[in-house]
């Protein structure tokens, strides 16, 4: 049984762990009577759930951090594993020396209050939750805490900024612009499969001729190339068929004759033979046709964005649409281009009424035929 004792002018609570070993917790001096009963009541309950770990062998954040990061290296892409990693290294100072068992939900509100008020894009600081979130996570799998601090925090709310001002959309006009606007073959090819496959950049980067089924007017995604590394198909929704239009494959059977070859079969090699550098052709084409073209910057990721946009826009099914781009249900995609969809449809109740109405007049048509059917016999 836990109790408190007072020696030398400093409270300790006096108490046998959850393996009956006797342990002595000296609190820290001015510490009242009030304050050594809520400690000692806090280590009972610690006790009772089975939980308990003396203070020496609770890691501080940073120790938990690495362990965390360790952990997930084997289970991650490199490039998700790198952003957690930087995550880690560069925005949980406040939070490094300080045991895990001390981070509570209020100092986690504290932490986001501060990076928002430094500037921190209210996305970058939702990503960086993320992050904590898991660290956290695995700090109460093993045993150092018994609840997440993040799950309960307020998160930041949003600052303004729509999904209308995160994507920017061509228009036809500006997508004819664009195009004309970049007069290597081998660029034009590839802005132009990416405005009319929807395809991801590193999907596109890692595309070889084999992908190209021309019987059937599709490519196939099966990889990515993504910061100078390769990667199959992340997801099951990933590695998919996308269709493509005859003046797509047009496109690509010209480029094909014109492509040099290369070892790995690359539909955009550089002049090694390698994928190319994403930085390198943004830098040194797409951006140009972009100002070339009198358009605002863009990313590149937004002819996807396009792409999207231009089916909805022509009324293709959800479910299609999701399978074109590869996401993982049609709700994802509903998520992402929601704010494209038509608020207003005159077309739908007016297809509704006439066939409604028209059936009922045929039926009413029928009737009326068979009544003067039957007088004609009877006279």
């Amino acid at each position: 049984m836990a109790c408190i004792a007072k020696r030398r002018g400093r409270y300790v609570i006096d108490f046998y762990d959850t393996y009956g070993k006797r342990r002595w917790k000296t609190l820290a001096k001015g510490t009242t009577k009030k304050k050594a009963k809520e400690a000692l009541r806090d280590i009972e309950d610690q006790l009772r759930r089975g939980i308990f770990i003396p203070d020496k062998k609770i890691p501080n954040f940073k120790e938990t951090a690495k362990d965390w990061i360790d952990y997930k290296k084997p289970n991650l892409r490199y490039s998700t594993w790198s952003v957690y990693e930087g995550h880690t290294r560069n925005h949980f100072d406040d939070f490094n020396p300080v045991k895990i068992n001390r981070i509570t939900t209020a100092k986690v509100e504290k932490w986001i209050t501060a990076r928002h008020s430094e500037g921190m894009h209210i996305s970058t600081l939702k990503k960086i939750l993320v992050t904590l979130g898991q660290i956290m996570a695995y700090a109460v799998r093993h045993g150092y805490i018994d609840y997440n601090p993040v799950r309960d925090a307020e998160r930041p709310r949003g600052n303004g900024e729509t999904k209308e001002d995160k994507i920017r959309i061509l228009t036809p006009f500006e997508i004819n612009s664009f195009l004309n606007a970049e007069k290597d073959m081998k660029y034009g090819t590839l802005f132009r499969l990416s405005i009319f496959s929807g395809a991801r950049q590193g999907e596109l980067l890692g595309l070889k001729w084999t992908d190209v089924d021309w019987e059937n007017s599709q490519i196939h995604i099966q990889r990515t190339f993504n910061n100078q590394r390769w990667y199959i198909a992340k997801t099951e929704a990933s590695n998919r068929k996308i269709d493509l239009g005859p003046a797509m494959m047009k496109t690509l059977k010209e480029w094909k004759l014109a492509c040099p070859p290369n070892d790995l079969d690359l539909i955009f090699p550089n002049e090694a033979g390698q994928p190319i550098n994403h930085n390198n052709m943004v830098n040194r084409h797409f951006e140009p046709a972009l100002k070339k073209a009198g358009l605002p910057k863009i990313r590149f990721h937004d002819l996807r964005h396009t792409f999207a946009s231009l089916l909805i826009e022509q009324g293709e099914n959800i479910k299609y649409i999701q399978t074109q781009l590869g996401h993982s249900s049609p709700t994802v995609t509903w998520n992402v281009y929601a704010h494209l969809m038509k608020s207003t449809n005159q077309e739908a109740p007016s297809r509704l009424e006439n066939t409604i109405f028209k059936t009922n007049g045929s039926k009413t048509v029928a009737k009326n035929k068979k009544e003067v059917t039957a007088q004609t016999i009877t006279s």
